[in-house]
């Protein structure tokens, strides 16, 4: 599998498959008017690319003007949308998106350069972070660490009411 760098607005699995999806748009369009040219028909505008395409071109250094180029990008962007590591991260609240980016950015430094993110929301875990990948489970919650915690707690509080 082809080592490509992802732009930090490419967080999850999700965004993986939007990217497959406006570069098979993408490779349609430029087909389609490769066809018309030959034919002599007036060119049309192409439409436009999203950020997170445009970052991704950039970053990788494609050049899509090349068909046989664009077919092998979308055939390794489908199995990277299969392959990437995922780490499934369950949060207290809605996370802002660039917070998750600045997550992306550090996970894909420190961890692998093609760690996705699947985010999600459980209210009950008050603070902190539920941290899931295929081999491991991490519970970073304030309510794991109070729970760790209990027994020396429960000794502060008896001292502190004089027990």
């Amino acid at each position: 599998m082809t080592q490509f760098i992802l732009p930090s607005n490419v967080i999850s699995q999700a965004d993986v498959s939007r990217l497959s999806i406006e570069l098979e748009r993408v490779d349609n369009e430029m087909t389609a008017a490769a066809v018309r040219e030959k034919q002599g028909i007036a060119k049309e505008e192409p439409k436009a690319i999203s950020d997170r395409l445009r970052t991704f071109i950039e970053q990788n250094k494609l050049d899509l003007s090349d068909s046989h180029v664009r077919t092998d990008l979308i055939k390794e962007v489908r199995r990277l949308k299969e392959e990437v590591p995922v780490i499934h991260m369950t949060f207290a609240t809605v996370a802002e998106p660039e917070s998750l980016q600045l997550l992306a950015s550090w996970l894909r430094t420190e961890i692998h350069p093609q760690a996705v993110l699947e985010v999600g929301l459980q209210p009950s875990l008050v603070a902190g972070v539920y941290l899931r990948t295929p081999n491991h489970v991490h519970d970073l919650s304030l309510r794991a660490v109070l729970e760790s915690q209990r027994d020396l707690l429960v000794q502060d509080l008896e001292a502190y009411n004089g027990k």
